[in-house]
């Protein structure tokens, strides 16, 4: 056993003075004021002006994506081996920024699962992984080339099965089409909400959630009505622009439907797509509404779609949050407790706990006061074991037009 100790500690809710982390055998033991220890164990103090923070939990990335230009053609063009090193590459990058559990929304052909047990067995080389596989699709729709393909009631029920015999930890469908593939429109509904019911149906049945990919109206619509577990994107996009709608929020709010926004990038002089900046000002005011309907909101950044998008862009979406009405605390709170609850770790991950994994983020500040803090890592651990690597992060852009163009909502 040993105590990682620093100048106050964020546990997930709240903040607290100077502290003491005890740890043994990659978990958390208790959390202590340092005042109140006694015992002789061995102490690494992280300074005075340091902050504990639980690792990051991101909720939506895709390893396979390499954040460039041309994701789509990148992944088509690579090989197994090719996307298993460039998974580990991108999982390397999330750790070292503090990400310490990523839930991957959309690999080819259930790539993830062997990862997912290679970093169990190796935490320092990587986060923890929660694997969704293929995400589910409509026959050439939105990311067809994963290999996610299913049409009609059939095929999607054999399709969740596979996926929970496979041993997944969600089921991942879009619901609507995407940016990213082309063909397909975000407006535009892949499935019927019957189709959808039964994806849910079946999916909680074998103990899974669903995350729904939903930008049209409709498609959040059906969505929403048919019990998904998350709602990833809720842009609530059209063919021309944007049409909120007030009663749907009303009722994600009050079912308690996580939503998962696509905010946050890093410092980039590459313009939005034209289509996204059109509707800039409407989707931020539709993100501050979900915020004061009381929505559960976390940031799933989609990490990898695109050159803003690298796997550790997390923190960005943090600070991004406090420019939509967040609070630096709830923005942590989002990026942590939420963000675990959202994925079904919230027994173990998200919070600094006795029983809990230790996985933290040092960061040198009070980001409870200051959320862009989370730039200045100081040290990460991931069950106990400190990462090599890890280090700062030039701080966010000003909100203004780039930072929730963000998305950059091309999936």
């Amino acid at each position: 056993m040993w105590a990682l100790r620093a100048g106050a500690l964020f546990d997930g809710h709240n903040r607290r003075g100077p502290s003491d982390v005890l740890i043994d055998a990659g978990r958390i033991s208790a959390v202590q004021p340092t005042a109140e220890r006694a015992d002789a164990v061995e102490v690494v103090d992280l300074g005075s002006d340091v902050t504990l923070v639980p690792g990051l939990v991101d909720p939506h990335v895709h390893l396979v994506f390499d954040a460039s230009l041309d994701v789509v053609s990148s992944v088509q063009a690579a090989s197994d081996d090719e996307l298993d090193r460039r998974m580990r590459a991108a999982g390397r990058m999330a750790l070292a920024g503090g990400v310490t559990t990523v839930r991957d929304l959309g690999d080819r052909n259930y790539g993830t699962l062997a990862l997912r047990a290679e970093l169990a067995a190796q935490p320092a080389a990587g986060p923890q992984v929660l694997v969704a596989g293929p995400p589910i699709t409509t026959v050439q729709g939105h990311c067809w080339f994963l290999g996610g393909e299913a049409p009609g009631i059939d095929a999607l029920r054999s399709a969740v099965a596979e996926r929970a015999d496979r041993g997944t930890d969600v089921v991942k469908i879009m619901a609507t089409g995407g940016q990213l593939t082309p063909g397909s429109h975000p407006h535009e509904s892949q499935y019927t909400r019957t189709e959808l019911s039964t994806v849910v149906t079946e999916a909680h049945r074998r103990g899974l959630p669903v995350a729904a990919h939903a930008h049209g109206p409709q498609g959040i619509t059906d969505a929403a009505a048919a019990g998904v577990d998350s709602i990833e994107h809720c842009s609530f996009m059209t063919a021309d622009g944007v049409a909120r709608d007030e009663q749907v929020l009303r009722a994600i709010a009050a079912a308690g439907i996580v939503v998962s926004l696509t905010v946050g990038i890093t410092p980039t002089t590459l313009p939005p797509p034209p289509e996204l900046a059109a509707r800039l000002p409407q989707l931020l005011a539709g993100m501050r509404r979900m915020h004061d309907l009381g929505c559960t909101i976390t940031v799933g950044t989609d990490a990898g779609i695109a050159p803003p998008k690298p796997h550790d862009v997390l923190p960005y979406g943090l600070v991004a949050l406090t420019h939509l009405g967040f609070s630096p605390t709830e923005a942590l709170t989002a990026g942590t407790a939420v963000a675990a609850a959202a994925c079904r770790v919230a027994d173990r991950k998200g919070a600094l706990r006795p029983g809990y994994d230790a996985d933290l983020l040092a960061v040198r500040g009070d980001p409870t006061r200051d959320i862009t803090a989370v730039h200045d890592v100081v040290a990460v651990y991931r069950a106990g074991v400190r990462v090599a690597g890890a280090s700062r992060r030039p701080p966010a852009p000003p909100l203004g037009l780039p930072p929730v163009a963000t998305s950059p909502l091309r999936t």
